[in-house]
């Protein structure tokens, strides 16, 4: 069965100008924001999940990928999508979350991880083998690259059905996940050279191992388009300095397309040039917990001013009690002064809160929140300072006043902007 993203890459050289974007996240409201957009602009629905998210092991989420499969499912059949306009993906598919082990052992678990993501039905996998495992030198070569990914590919294609097997995405020259971990002002975009030699070097590996009637499969290759943000800094989409990479692209390598990630926290314009230039599958991650939590922090401000100081929720000091005793997904990242630290821990960009929504006191807060709300009624007015845009919305009727629906409704809004950008929807 033909990939929908394969018919999506065949428009492109049709000359259609179109993208899709990739939503990142294993948070319900982040999941179901991304259906109804979805459904609204009748496009597809492209949602991944990590090696770290999601494995054999359950992950950080506590779900393998069929359990996955079916989270994101439930989403998308409430919303009223067709089980055949949901896309599913394997992001960073490899070794990673074995990387302490030895490259043989490492490698055994990623081959059953893989074979598990196809097994449950996604159709999109990117082989990243550039992670060094125990006894690998620190950086490896784009030969044992290659060889490992190719590995990692023919457990997928063992995995999967006769003449249905998994489209692939290659290369790994990418941010750091999640975003800098330091000050950042401009980035190299992956030159000419390098986007060659990894094409060439995965394709005569894929050869030599057998797989050459899997490659017309590999769709897109991750490249470093020049986008990237620190956690309160963004780096803009300079397209004069990718245009020799997009160039290329154009004029030798037309059956591919560029995936680009950590787009997160572009303006609106950035996805339009990015799409137009080739890199045509934009991931969106952070932007949109980030987004959830700036409409929590809004909702919790007016709950302060409608109800009594001992049955509120109290949140955002819920958050900062839990990170601070549990520092784990955080203190790496954050540096600076405990009041800088502060700051980092609610606002910065690479929202690192994100990691924190599922444990018991948060969540339960939030619940304490919804119900709240819930239970009175806030005053138009109070929308229009806290809400803005939802407020306009609720005038309007577009969408419904229930605390639940104004926090999804806000993380669409990022959304709303990634489908102008990738020609789903009418431009904003």
């Amino acid at each position: 069965m033909r990939s929908p993203l394969q018919d999506f890459l065949s428009r492109r050289r049709s000359g259609v100008s179109t993208g899709i974007y990739s939503v990142c996240s294993a948070h319900p409201w982040v999941i179901r924001a991304a259906a109804e957009q979805v459904a609204e602009a009748h496009s597809l629905l492209l949602v991944e999940a990590t090696s770290n998210q999601v494995n054999q092991f359950g992950g950080y989420t506590g779900m393998r990928p069929a359990g996955f499969r079916d989270f994101v499912l439930g989403y998308a059949a409430a919303a009223g999508l067709e089980t055949r306009s949901l896309i599913l993906g394997g992001d960073h598919l490899g070794p990673n979350p074995w990387r302490t082990m030895p490259a043989d052992e490492a490698m055994k678990h990623a081959q059953d991880m893989i074979a598990e993501y196809v097994q449950a039905g996604f159709t999109k996998i990117h082989l990243d083998a550039s992670m060094s495992c125990a006894g690998d030198p620190p950086q490896l070569s784009d030969e044992v690259v290659a060889q490992r990914a190719a590995q990692l590919c023919r457990a997928a294609e063992n995995a999967g059905t006769p003449g249905g097997g998994p489209v692939y995405v290659i290369g790994t020259e990418v941010p750091v996940p999640g975003g800098a971990m330091h000050s950042v002002q401009e980035l190299d975009v992956t030159s000419i050279e390098a986007a060659e030699y990894t094409l060439a070097v995965h394709k005569r590996v894929f050869e030599e191992q057998g797989l050459a009637e899997v490659w017309p499969r590999v769709i897109a290759l991750v490249v470093q388009p020049g986008v990237e943000f620190d956690h309160d800094s963004v780096v803009a989409y300079d397209r004069a300095k990718a245009k020799p990479l997009v160039d290329w692209l154009r004029v030798q390598r037309e059956e591919f397309v560029f995936e680009a990630h950590s787009t997160d926290y572009q303006l609106p314009n950035a996805y339009a040039e990015l799409v137009e230039d080739g890199f045509a599958i934009l991931k969106v991650g952070p932007a949109l917990t980030f987004a959830m939590r700036e409409a929590l922090c809004a909702l919790e401000d007016i709950e302060s001013q409608l109800i009594a100081e001992n049955q509120q929720s109290f949140l955002t000091r819920t958050i900062e009690k839990i990170m601070l005793r549990e520092p784990a997904n955080w203190k790496p990242y954050y540096q600076g002064t405990p009041a800088e630290q502060k700051l980092l821990r609610l606002y910065s960009y690479s929202d690192r809160i994100r990691y924190y929504w599922h444990l018991p006191e948060i969540d339960e807060a939030v619940d304490r929140l919804i119900a709240n709300l819930s239970a009175v009624t806030i005053p138009e007015s109070m929308y229009s300072r806290y809400l803005p845009l939802q407020y306009a919305r609720l005038r309007n009727k577009e969408i419904e006043g229930d605390p639940v629906s104004l926090i999804v409704d806000g993380i669409r809004d990022v959304l709303r902007v990634y489908a102008a950008g990738c020609n789903q929807v009418a431009p904003l």
